[in-house]
C-alpha cells in the first residue's frame, strides 16, 4: 500500500515539475523580442541607355522671312498744324471721322489782337500815303538821296502791313485735299503750339498696308519681294513690297531724323515700307494693325534636317548618319536656316537617317 502511494506521489510531483518548467519556458519566450522578418529586396534592373531620336533627311521648300508689325495707312494723308505759336483755338469746325473738301476750314486761332493792331497800322499808313503823294509832287525840287530815303521808308511800312496780313492768315487752317479727318488732337479753347499736330486728313479710298522698319530690317528688304500679310479677323493676303521708307528707324524706335529727343514728329507715308496687297477689302479702317512676313529667300526642294541633328566642333560641321554598318560621322555644308529646318548643301541625300541629340 505504501509502495503504491509513493509511486503516485512521485508521478504527481514529476508532472507538476514538468508543467512548471513548461510554463516558465513559455513565459520566458514571450519576454524575448520577436525575430525580424527578412527584408525582401526589389530586383534591380540594369539601367537602359536611352536611344537617341532618329530623323529622315527630307526635302522641303525653305523660306527665310523678316516679320514686322505694321498697320493700314492712306497713301494720301497729311498732318495739319498751325505755324503761329501761343494762340488759343478760337473755333473748331470739324469732328473726327468727318469728311471734308479741299480748302474747307478746319479751325481758327484767336488773333483779335493782331487784327486790331493791323487796323490801326492801316489807318496810320493812309496818312503816310498822303505824305508820299506830296513827296512825289516835289520830287524835282528835292535832293535825290532824300527822295530815295523817303521812298524806301514808305515801301518798308507798306511791306510791314503785307507781312502782318500774312501772319493773320496763318490763323486759319484748311484741308489741303478732300478726305476724312481720321485724327483730331485738339478742342476749342486749347493753347496751340506752333507745328504741333492738330489733325490728320486722309483719303480713305487709298488705304494700303505699311510698316516702319529698323535699319537692320531695311538692309534685308528690297522692292519686289513677296509678302504675306495677316489682318486679325479679316484674313491673310499676298502681295509685294512696293516702296521702301525714305529713312529707317533707329534701333530705339525713335527714328533717325534728329531733333529733340522728346519731339513727336508727324507720320508721313514716306516713313513707311509700302506693301501692295491683292484683293484687299475696301471697307478696312486706317490704323488697323497687321503682321507682315517678307520672304527674303526661298529654296524649292531643299535638302533639310532638324536643327537638333547638326553638330559642330571648331570649324567642323557634321551629322551622325545611321546605315547598315551602324553610325558614322559625315561632314556637311549648311545653307539656309530657319527655326525648324536647316538646309544641307553638301554631304547628305534624301532618305538617309541622321541622329538627334
Amino acid at each position: 500500500m505504501s509502495m503504491k502511494w509513493w509511486t503516485e506521489s512521485l508521478f504527481k510531483n514529476t508532472m507538476v515539475a514538468v508543467m512548471s518548467v513548461s510554463l516558465l519556458f513559455a513565459s520566458g519566450c514571450s519576454l524575448l523580442p520577436a525575430e525580424e522578418e527578412e527584408e525582401v529586396l526589389p530586383e534591380i534592373a540594369p539601367p537602359q541607355i536611352a536611344k537617341k531620336p532618329e530623323y529622315e533627311v527630307t526635302t522641303a521648300t525653305l523660306e527665310t522671312k523678316v516679320q514686322v508689325i505694321g498697320k493700314l495707312i492712306s497713301l494720301e494723308e497729311e498732318t495739319l498744324f498751325f505755324t503761329l505759336d501761343g494762340k488759343h483755338l478760337k473755333q473748331l469746325y470739324v469732328k473726327a471721322g468727318e469728311t471734308v473738301k479741299a480748302g474747307q476750314v478746319i479751325g481758327e486761332l484767336d488773333v483779335d489782337d493782331l487784327a486790331k493792331a493791323l487796323r490801326m497800322d492801316k489807318l496810320a499808313f493812309k496818312k503816310e500815303e498822303i505824305a508820299m503823294k506830296e513827296t512825289l509832287r516835289a520830287r524835282d525840287e528835292m535832293d535825290p538821296i532824300e527822295f530815295e530815303e523817303k521812298s524806301i521808308a514808305f515801301e518798308e511800312r507798306k511791306q510791314a502791313l503785307v507781312d502782318k496780313e500774312a501772319e493773320i492768315a496763318k490763323a486759319t487752317l484748311t484741308a489741303p485735299f478732300g478726305g476724312t479727318i481720321v485724327t483730331l488732337n485738339v478742342q476749342k479753347g486749347d493753347l496751340i503750339k506752333a507745328y504741333a499736330p492738330i489733325a490728320i486728313v486722309a483719303d480713305t479710298s487709298k488705304i494700303t498696308a505699311a510698316a516702319k522698319l529698323t535699319k537692320t530690317e531695311l538692309e534685308k528688304i528690297a522692292v519686289g519681294l513677296e509678302v504675306s500679310a495677316n489682318i486679325s479677323n479679316v484674313g491673310t493676303f499676298k502681295g509685294k513690297v512696293k516702296l521702301l521708307p525714305v529713312k529707317a528707324e533707329d534701333q530705339t524706335g525713335n527714328g533717325g531724323g534728329g531733333g529733340n529727343s522728346g519731339e513727336v514728329k508727324p507720320e508721313r507715308p514716306e516713313d513707311f515700307m509700302i506693301v501692295d496687297l491683292t484683293d484687299l477689302p475696301k471697307n478696312l479702317n486706317r490704323g488697323t494693325p497687321l503682321s507682315i512676313n517678307i520672304i527674303t529667300k526661298r529654296t524649292v526642294n531643299a535638302i533639310v534636317i532638324p536643327p537638333s541633328t547638326l553638330r559642330s566642333i571648331g570649324s567642323r560641321t557634321y551629322v551622325q548618319v545611321i546605315d547598315a554598318d551602324g553610325k558614322r560621322e559625315v561632314d556637311v555644308e549648311v545653307g539656309q536656316q530657319t527655326a525648324t529646318q536647316i538646309e544641307i548643301l553638301q554631304g547628305l541625300t534624301p532618305g538617309q537617317k541622321v541622329v538627334g541629340r
